[in-house]
């Protein structure tokens, strides 16, 4: 069942407040794609960081970074940390590089990885050859460093685009802060985003970073008073009272996630901004966010809200599919479910990438992650284990689930751990075997 769905203002209109950021940003791509008098000079690779709390734009000033790159003709490689795969090995480093890897024939990619494939093929994910080669980590660092300084070499000019590396694995955190260094001499724009205030101790390195290369991160500011009240205004009218707009802000924080979702929903129902309506405002507020969406969320269904249970374990890119299997739904529930979510702006919208479900902000995943009863949440992690290494995804999969599962000696569960360990010893990830 189709669930209508309107289009919002605030969704299409370019960014507030950003215009320092964006500048940066526009500075760093004329930098990549040097011309002068019409003649090409020698790119000039660069690294931009954008810091902040959950909410304050950076994803979508990456969104940003990617269709001005884009626009210009340059190479685009993307990945991101997810929320609960920090145990995954190398996670950021596969999202980042095996879309253009995956382009190649099997014989092109050996020539292209050349010597280094038995090195860092497990590490990318790939068919790694015969034999129980374990790599050092200091030879697998080196050899993702060649593959991202050739493929760097033959797409020219490119953006590396990462994004909630708060949420980065370990082992491509230490790969990134030691390759960084190195864009000054490559046609190669690396552009990241993170919380610093959620960042672990290992990532300490990753803070530091652009004080290394003689820059600063952009720490993202609220939203200013004028700024909430263009939003607000957007959605429910130009009537809208200056008391109930700063009202709005105070509620909000100034957070542009936050302001954008309580916009949309002073839309949906039909208020105008007026100084009596300011208690429903304030419950508005609430529910985009902690109590309040958990409210939202329970008021869409049973199903409903078992199939977002099992889309908040199963973390980024969720397949519907594995979801469904999770939290024992059929299809079309599943697809009724989803529908319902997209409706509540809860899961986003389908970007025709194929990517799976993802929720609207990892703020909304979050939070319903936490809301589940532990014993409910142990099982869903112990059904996503079981769904992952059905569906053929592997051991180091299914095995960050096991990790919240108490594992009672379980025959299965240990024969998968083990496994999970033997893989991560044959990418060079010593530290994940152990984790």
């Amino acid at each position: 069942m189709a669930i209508e769905r309107r289009q919002h203002v605030t969704e299409s209109r370019p960014l507030l407040e950003r215009r320092r950021e964006l500048r940066a940003l526009d500075e760093a791509l004329a930098a990549l794609r040097d011309t002068r008098n019409g003649v090409p000079q020698t790119p000039r690779g660069g690294l931009l960081v954008f810091t902040g709390p959950g909410g304050m734009g950076k994803t979508a000033l990456l969104a940003q970074a990617r269709s001005r790159a884009l626009a210009q003709g340059v190479t685009v490689l993307s990945g991101c940390g997810g929320r609960n795969e920090q145990e995954l090995a190398f996670r950021v480093v596969r999202r980042l590089l095996q879309p253009s890897l995956a382009a190649m024939d099997g014989d092109e990619l050996r020539a292209f990885l050349g010597s280094w494939y038995d090195v860092v093929a497990t590490a990318l994910g790939l068919e790694a050859g015969p034999g129980p080669h374990v790599p050092d980590p200091s030879g697998v660092r080196e050899g993702l460093d060649w593959v991202m300084t050739r493929l760097a070499a033959r797409k020219a000019p490119m953006v590396l685009l990462l994004d909630d590396l708060h949420w980065a694995d370990v082992e491509s955190l230490d790969w990134l802060t030691s390759f960084a260094p190195r864009v000054a001499d490559l046609p190669l724009l690396i552009v990241l985003a993170h919380r610093p205030d959620d960042l672990p101790r290992e990532a300490e390195p990753l803070r530091a970073l652009p004080g290394s290369l003689g820059t600063r991160a952009h720490a993202l500011e609220p939203l200013t008073s004028e700024a909430v009240a263009r939003i607000v205004r957007d959605e429910v009218g130009d009537e809208a009272e200056d008391e109930f707009c700063e009202e709005c802000r105070r509620a909000t924080g100034g957070n542009p996630f936050e302001t954008v979702e309580l916009a949309i929903r002073l839309g949906e129902h039909d208020l105008r901004g007026a100084r009596h309506e300011l208690r429903a405002m304030r419950d508005l507020a609430a529910a985009v966010k902690g109590r309040g969406l958990i409210e939202r969320l329970h008021a869409l269904g049973t199903t409903t809200v078992r199939f977002a249970y099992a889309a908040a374990v199963l973390g980024e890119s969720v397949s519907q599919e594995l979801a469904a299997t999770i939290a024992v739904v059929g299809s079309e529930a599943a697809t009724e479910a989803t529908e319902r979510l997209r409706a509540a702006r809860i899961l986003a919208e389908d970007d025709g990438t194929g990517n799976g479900l993802a929720f609207v902000h990892p703020l909304i995943a979050t939070t319903i992650y936490r809301s589940i009863a532990p014993a409910l949440r142990v099982g869903l992690h112990n059904g996503a284990a079981e769904a992952i290494r059905a569906a053929g995804f592997g051991s180091a999969a299914a095995a960050r689930h096991l990790l919240e599962v108490p594992c009672d000696g379980r025959v299965e569960a240990v024969a998968c751990l083990r496994e999970a360990a033997r893989e991560y010893m044959r990418a060079g990830a010593p530290e994940a075997a152990r984790r």
